[in-house]
């Protein structure tokens, strides 16, 4: 199911923080375009975070500033243009309205926070990969799980392909987001017991699942779901 937009109109201004992430992804990405397989290979064996080259002789302070810096750079890289596509049209589609709840500032934190989080679940379930990991996927995951808690009764406007039979469907976030996370979590959970598989499989289905998992809880860090204080007529004490 591919979601097209949301029926879920903003309270504020537009959400400029998701439209510069938009802009720097597709900067980055365009940039990877004009590279070549060969330099792009090399660029993103040296930039992007590999997690067997964190931890394989375990941690240094160097090691972990490293790290951290691979990490937010592989937040702007991407595969090809299908992963590109699909993580800026769900960016798009979610992140609008957890910026326009959170503010511009709080939801770029937790947007970064969320990639972060993502990146060291998909380290810790593929602690020896050599596998560049890269993608804004765990940093949009984060972006989906806090959507989940603060618009559950949203409905998502879907395109249904099954084959030829073409559909389009509204679907509410309470539906739509848990069953993407479960399509998340059961190649994940099953790619533990299968190290081999999931260094040739190229999804980092822990980077998704730990950013959607961080979502919620970095929404609440911020203040997100608090109601704002009444301003309506006091009585005067």
């Amino acid at each position: 199911m591919i979601p097209l937009h949301d029926i879920n109109p903003r309270r504020h201004g537009p959400p400029l923080i998701v439209i510069a992430l938009i802009a720097a992804n597709t900067l980055f990405f365009l940039y990877e375009l004009t590279l070549g397989e060969t330099r792009l290979e090399s660029f993103l064996l040296a930039a992007a975070f590999i997690p067997g080259r964190l931890l394989a002789d375990g941690l240094s302070a160097g090691d972990l500033a490293a790290g951290a810096q691979s990490a937010f750079l592989s937040m702007f890289l991407h595969g090809g243009w299908a992963h590109f596509l699909g993580n800026m049209l769900f960016l798009w589609v979610f992140g609008d309205n957890v910026e326009d709840e959170l503010g511009h500032v709080r939801f770029l934190f937790l947007y970064l926070a969320a990639g972060y989080v993502a990146t060291i679940a998909h380290a810790w379930a593929n602690p020896l990969s050599a596998l560049p990991a890269i993608g804004a996927s765990g940093a949009i995951s984060g972006v989906l799980g806090a959507y989940l808690f603060a618009h559950p009764r949203a409905r998502i406007v879907t395109v249904l392909i099954l084959g030829f039979f073409i559909r389009f469907i509204q679907v509410p976030a309470w539906v739509y987001l848990p069953f993407w996370f479960l399509l998340q979590l059961l190649p994940g959970l099953a790619s533990l017991g299968a190290p081999t598989a999931a260094e040739q499989g190229g999804v980092a289905w822990f980077a998704h699942i730990g950013g959607f998992i961080a979502g919620p809880v970095l929404r609440l860090l911020l203040g997100g779901g608090r109601r704002a204080p009444s301003r309506g007529p006091r009585r005067a004490l």
